[in-house]
């Protein structure tokens, strides 16, 4: 891998804390641009040069990480997808020059892969390469088989096979990622809200628990932008609402703190499964 800096945007959660750990690890300096109102300020000490910016301040992203002599760069970390769909989104976000542009070419379809890849070609275009975002955690990504000390039982497994498919099918549509299913019927999809709450819903819903929560990647998935995690909250709200087996895409979905989410899960009943990924018809 390369010794050059490498730019690092960030959003909310451990994500980015982990990509800037492993790339100090692997001996890259990493030069931060940290979103206003998500990143992690704690984010600032796993960095060796940490500016704010606003989430439609891409020149400001451009700037900072051209002047830390980056040309290779991650984003990685939630942006709330509700804020594509905000009434007041120009007054609480408002873009600069180059922002403004991009918001411009995503003004008729604001799907979050229209939207990243618009980001990744806005990057590309100030000498900016946006790389794999799992490239400096590879050891947290989801890997096949049963994970978990814990099995999932027969009646679980027949639930994954039955939803699988289902799942990659509405992340094809870019309806969401993931899914709750028992006893081989979809009880629960997530769409705009995102996954804890559609996990949720899913605990209203089945009240006698027993269900398992599919998430997968999109079948046009590029590992450069909006991979699937998968942290200790997501496994505290999938136990508080039922939940008893979740599967995940291998290879394409992040376990934040791979240790320590499987170590949780095991402690509250949860069986965790990798699942090798096939294409959506």
């Amino acid at each position: 891998m390369s010794s050059e800096p490498l730019g690092l945007v960030a959003g909310e959660g451990l994500f980015p804390l982990l990509v800037a750990r492993g790339a100090r690890a692997a001996g890259r300096r990493v030069v931060c641009v940290g979103l206003w109102g998500f990143a992690s300020a704690q984010l600032a000490g796993d960095c060796d040069d940490f500016r704010w910016a606003g989430v439609l301040r891409l020149g400001k992203w451009v700037r900072t990480l051209r002047r830390g002599g980056c040309r290779e760069a991650i984003i990685v970390g939630r942006v709330a997808k509700s804020l594509m769909h905000d009434r007041w989104r120009w007054l609480r976000y408002i873009p600069d020059l180059r922002g403004l542009r991009a918001a411009l070419r995503v003004v008729r379809d604001t799907r979050p892969n229209t939207v990243l890849l618009t980001l990744a070609e806005e990057m590309a275009a100030a000498g900016i390469t946006l790389i794999d975002s799992t490239a400096y955690c590879p050891d947290h990504l989801a890997h096949e088989g049963v994970m978990t000390r814990r099995r999932p039982t027969q009646a679980q497994l027949a639930d994954v096979e039955t939803g699988w498919a289902i799942c990659q099918q509405i992340s094809r549509l870019d309806i969401g990622q993931a899914i709750a299913v028992k006893d081989r019927e979809v009880i629960a999809v997530e769409a705009l809200e995102g996954t804890d709450a559609m996990i949720e819903r899913a605990g209203r819903l089945c009240r006698g628990g027993g269900w398992t929560l599919i998430k997968v990647s999109n079948s046009r998935h590029d590992m450069r932008l909006d991979v699937p995690t998968v942290g200790e909250s997501t496994i505290r709200n999938a136990k508080k609402a039922g939940a008893a087996c979740i599967a995940l895409e291998a290879g394409r979905t992040i376990l934040l703190d791979k240790a320590r989410v499987l170590e949780l899960a095991d402690q509250l009943g949860i069986a965790v499964v990798g699942r090798a990924g096939t294409p959506a018809a």
